[in-house]
């Protein structure tokens, strides 16, 4: 047989294949003359077919064929063939495949070798892919290298240590007394695998950290060594850009954040030596910035002194300077961690921060955004929403939702005035307000119509704000809302904070009615503008006939949405005349935190409005039948099914049973069965439970702060509480108010909240009030449970909820059962 030919000619060969296919076939044809050879035990060419293999394996083809011939080759007491060997093992080998185990006996042979060399090649492998069953069976050979005055094969033995102890940390106490000479050594390459050997045992057992900063004396040491490297001459060996050995000062600072993170006495060891190397490390090459970012990381993470963090602050401040974009990236993102806690810091390098927001790299600008919102305050607020609106203005589409969001809510916290407030949410809406949240709108609604003294003002400058352009659609529904409400101010041209315009009722409407035609509007824009019309007829006196035939006009749309607002309109007009201007009147100072009281504030049909506590169909829209039995089987268990929160007056009155009783005959509390589902219909004469309470009394009562609240549901960032209320006309309901807020960095979005309570009981849920959790805290999701309990049983409940998070979609179940007695006794 021919001999093979070398590597350096297959690669020769494999570079001039003009295309993939021609590779292959190349490819092809030398695997099978390699299988041929190991086939004949080819002993002589053995170490060049897997050298060959090899490079094949890393242009990703397969070449698990040549396991067994790295073995053999590993056995062999060349060096050259156990080199290739060993290569092919750390290659081709990992602890998924049996064969592996093969070659232990092998490595433990090849340690106690009497060549340093091959010696240092068996600890390279175990140290690169050793199972645990081969770490056990090897660690005392590797913790007798550990010791050997030989500094090549002490810091290639550290190494293979770390990689042991990740694999069975049991064992991380054998290697224990090897640790007490590491750092005495002088060779800078047993000190670096030292010092991660040390980090390595300190992160994976507090014992271990406990021990090296009181016995070991660990702190002191550290601090010789790098003294030792910032203070020696030029040493041609470790010199990098003129810093000795950065690598090496780079660990030994991640290990003193370990060993001071939480501990004042190794902090106030380390204080002198991380302001030397925060002073004297050269700036102006990427080596020293590298050094001085682990020492601002080591400095924040410690309990340092007041002085030498604000020194850290500021180098991360000239980092900003800096032409290089990772550099800023990374001064941005760790003044973003540390603006909480040292924020007058911070400060004082706002200017530079807003400069960033002008940056190129859409990455540098998320940051520098990010870290502008966390630096408003009320002292800069006006200055600082400046810099932020121009920059709403100008960034890419990508930032405008976050951005709004973010002004909203530092508006919100920090605003001067209520003039300010409501003209910096109004320019929002102006610049992006096809990108802001769906909340916004009901948000500036409540501004406004709370801020009593602006209304004149802000009808004024929302009229003004959408004449001739309907674009901005959340813009167009709030200045729809607030011509309807306050559209006789805006005639009347009272406004006293400028100067004011004249309009007349007809150019109003024909406002109005060019939204309700625009093709830029949406549905819910349509039902605005219908409804600020409607609201216009108790408004305005010369102009109500047309306000009529408007409304006619519209009762026969192809927008169901539309057609229905028009439909009852008209009956409005025609039947109950009489009662419109008290239907229609302004609407009163709403609450921000709003409870289940008498009224509370409803969003139905994309309108803000006072409503009676009712039964609403949920906000999606009714699921078809077989949906709804699909939730059954997703919460579980047979003798619970969920309640799906609707009750539509359209069904026949056989069916309202189903709807209030639905978990059927199946009995969780072990009772005996209650009456068939019709026997809970309500008759004609005597409503539902769930809307009693329309009388004039009081819905509930005012013993309320008697009843805790209980935490239903924590886990991964998203809290549920119950809160609970006891109605006056009809004891058996007992009310509750759920609040889900969301402490995570990402808002959790689509969220849906469904619970099923056992068969004695009926429940229903009202729609919730918006389908986003905020991120931070920073607001809550509210929707309201009612529960008749007629036999006064103890309550039980299992929840459903789904949402989205960081891109993922996310559902979980949990149950209920420690309610308290006050709530259902």
């Amino acid at each position: 047989m021919p001999a093979p030919i070398r590597l350096r000619e297959l690669i020769r060969t494999i570079r001039t294949a003009r295309t993939q296919a021609e590779e292959r076939e190349m490819i092809q044809k030398e695997c099978a003359a390699i299988r041929s050879s190991f086939r004949e035990e080819d002993n002589t060419y053995r170490c060049r077919n897997v050298a060959k293999l090899l490079y094949m394996h890393m242009l990703g083809y397969p070449a698990h064929f040549g396991q067994l011939e790295c073995l053999k080759l590993i056995a062999s007491q060349k060096f050259t063939d156990k080199r290739i060997g060993y290569l092919g093992a750390m290659l081709l080998l990992d602890e998924r495949q049996d064969v592996h185990l093969l070659m232990t006996n092998c490595i433990k042979n090849d340690l106690n070798h009497s060549t340093q060399f091959v010696q240092g090649l068996a600890l390279c492998t175990l140290g690169c892919m050793g199972s645990s069953e081969m770490c056990r069976d090897l660690a005392g050979e590797v913790e007798k290298l550990l010791k050997t005055s030989n500094s090549y094969l002490r810091k290639k033995a550290a190494l293979c240590a770390v990689h042991v102890i990740r694999k069975v940390p049991e064992l991380m106490e054998m290697f224990l007394p090897a640790t007490k000479n590491l750092l005495n050594e002088k060779n800078h390459g047993v000190l670096h695998t030292s010092v991660v050997l040390l980090t390595e045992m300190c992160e994976r057992s507090p014992d271990m950290l406990a021990h090296f900063r009181k016995n070991e004396k660990l702190v002191p040491q550290l601090v010789r060594i790098l003294k030792n490297l910032i203070m020696s001459g030029y040493s041609p060996e470790h010199d990098v850009s003129g810093i000795s050995d950065p690598f090496l000062q780079v660990r030994i600072l991640r290990l003193l954040r370990i060993l001071g993170r939480n501990d004042d006495d190794s902090s106030e060891a380390m204080n002198d030596i991380l302001a030397q190397v925060a002073t004297n490390t050269e700036t102006s090459k990427n080596v020293g910035n590298a050094i001085l970012y682990e020492t601002v990381l080591t400095i924040m993470d410690i309990k340092s002194e007041s002085g030498l963090r604000v020194l850290a602050i500021n180098i991360l401040g000239r980092f900003l300077l800096n032409n290089d974009k990772n550099i800023r990236y990374v001064a941005l993102t760790s003044l973003l961690k540390t603006v909480q806690t040292d924020h007058n810091a911070v400060q004082r390098h706002r200017s530079t921060i807003v400069d960033c927001l002008k940056d190129l790299d859409v990455s540098i600008k998320r940051r520098a955004m990010e870290l502008s919102f966390a630096l408003v305050n009320g002292n800069n607020v006006r200055g600082m929403m400046k810099e932020l609106l121009y920059f709403l203005d100008s960034c890419e589409p990508e930032f405008k939702a976050d951005c709004a969001s973010g002004i909203f809510l530092a508006a919100e916290k920090y605003a001067p005035s209520k003039r300010w407030h409501i003209d910096t949410i109004m320019r929002v809406l102006t610049t992006a307000g096809s990108y802001v949240r769906d909340d916004a709108v009901p948000n500036l609604i409540q501004l406004i119509t709370n801020s009593v003294e602006m209304h004149a003002y802000t009808v004024q400058r929302l009229y003004k704000a959408i004449l001739g352009d309907y674009s901005q659609q959340p813009l167009v529904q709030v200045a729809a809302w607030c011509i309807g409400e306050y559209g006789d101010l805006l005639v009347s041209g009272q406004c006293e904070e400028e100067e004011p315009i004249q309009v007349t009722e007809d150019e109003v409407l024909d406002i109005l009615e060019s939204v309700l035609i625009s093709n830029m509007s949406t549905s819910v824009t349509r039902g605005y503008a219908l409804t600020a019309i409607m609201k216009l007829s108790t408004r305005f006196t010369c102009t109500v006939n047309r306000i009529k035939k408007v409304v006619s006009i519209y009762g026969s749309s192809i927008d169901v949405e539309l057609q229905q607002r028009a439909v009852e309109y008209n009956a409005l007009f025609k039947k109950y005349d009489h009662m419109r201007s008290a239907l229609l009147e302004r609407m009163p100072v709403m609450e921000k935190m709003t409870t289940n009281g008498p009224t509370e504030i409803v969003q139905t049909n994309g309108e803000t409005e006072p409503a009676p506590l009712e039964t609403k169909p949920p906000p999606s829209g009714s699921q078809p039948a077989s949906q709804a039995n699909d939730l059954l089987d997703l919460l579980g268990g047979n003798d619970i099914t969920p309640v799906i929160p609707t009750a539509p007056t359209s069904k026949p009155a056989s069916a309202g049973g189903e709807l209030l009783d639905l978990l059927g005959d199946i009995n969780l509390t072990g009772a005996p069965a209650a009456a068939p589902p019709t026997a809970s219909v309500p008759q004609i004469s005597q409503p539902p439970f769930l809307l009693d309470g329309l009388s004039s009394q009081p819905l509930f009562n005012d013993i309320t702060a008697g009843i805790p609240s209980i935490t239903a549901y924590s886990k991964n960032g998203l809290k549920i509480e119950f809160t609970f209320e006891r109605s006056n006309t009809n004891p058996s309901v007992t009310v509750i108010t759920i609040q889900a807020s969301n402490s995570t960095e990402l808002d959790m979005t689509d969220f849906v909240f469904q619970a099923a309570v056992p068969k004695t009981f009926q429940l229903q849920l009202l729609s919730p009030s918006s389908s986003i959790v905020p991120a931070f805290n920073t607001g809550t999701i509210t929707q309201v449970i009612k529960v008749l309990n007629p036999q006064k049983q103890q309550l039980r409940m299992r929840i459903k909820l789904t949402y989205n998070h960081k891109g993922s979609a996310m559902q979980d179940l949990a149950e209920v059962n420690n309610f308290p007695p006050q709530s259902w006794q």
